[in-house]
């Protein structure tokens, strides 16, 4: 069985003070219908586990009722931080679940072939992760004010969603990451450490996340365009 879990418990402060932005308006859905969507339509996918903050099941659920999304969903807790929420996630898996899809509630343009490809890379790999190739020059700074060394470019990726894993690889990593007390900032980061090779899946098509005000035009264009060519 392969499953979608989808991470859907952060406020997005980015936003802006009082602003959800899992339930800003994309072209008629709220972000995490369009999100929630992508993974109800893909073959590939058996159900679907959402984690939110406790106390607004209610929303979510009258949402997938409204836009008529059919896979069986599961809810679970969201945590402290992404990681844990993860964790709740897993906890929640239903029974036979080999391969988990985790994916950014807020990332609502994603290819369903990257989807698919993931899991059958991880199906194979252990590990599989969307990215697409930094196409700008990147420089580090350690003082945040000045350039302390060129970053070789052709050499770095952007890491997106979804993050796929066998089921057994991604709770092996996120336990030894959590004995340690390690604060994750991706699940391929707990892979990496346990050793456990994440294989990337170059995204051919934009897969952006939905973050900032300024980020809404764009998505918006994106899902236009989408439509546009169904």
């Amino acid at each position: 069985m392969n499953v979608a879990l989808i991470v859907a418990a952060g406020k997005g402060t980015r936003m802006g003070p009082g602003r959800d932005k899992l339930f800003l308006d994309l072209n008629g859905r709220p972000v995490i219908a369009h999100t929630w969507k992508r993974f109800d339509d893909a073959d590939c996918i058996d159900a679907i586990v959402l984690v939110v903050r406790q106390g607004i099941e209610a929303d979510f659920a009258r949402i997938g009722k409204e836009f008529g999304f059919r896979k069986p969903v599961h809810f679970a807790a969201g945590g402290a931080e992404r990681q844990d929420s993860v964790w709740n996630g897993l906890e929640a898996l239903p029974a036979g679940a080999e391969i988990v899809a985790i994916q950014d509630g807020a990332r609502p343009c994603t290819p369903t072939a990257v989807i698919r490809e993931s899991i059958n890379v991880a199906r194979e790999m252990g590990a599989a992760v969307a990215a697409q190739r930094i196409s700008d020059t990147v420089k580090e700074s350690i003082d945040g004010k000045v350039i302390s060394r060129h970053l070789e470019r052709k050499l770095l990726w952007a890491v997106q969603t979804p993050q796929t894993f066998q089921v057994s690889v991604i709770r092996k990593a996120l336990a030894a990451v959590r004995a340690k007390g390690l604060s994750v900032t991706d699940d391929t980061a707990a892979c990496e450490a346990i050793g456990q090779p994440v294989q990337l899946i170059e995204s051919a098509e934009p897969n952006p996340k939905v973050t900032l005000p300024s980020d809404i035009p764009y998505i918006c264009q994106l899902l236009d365009r989408e439509s546009t060519h169904d």
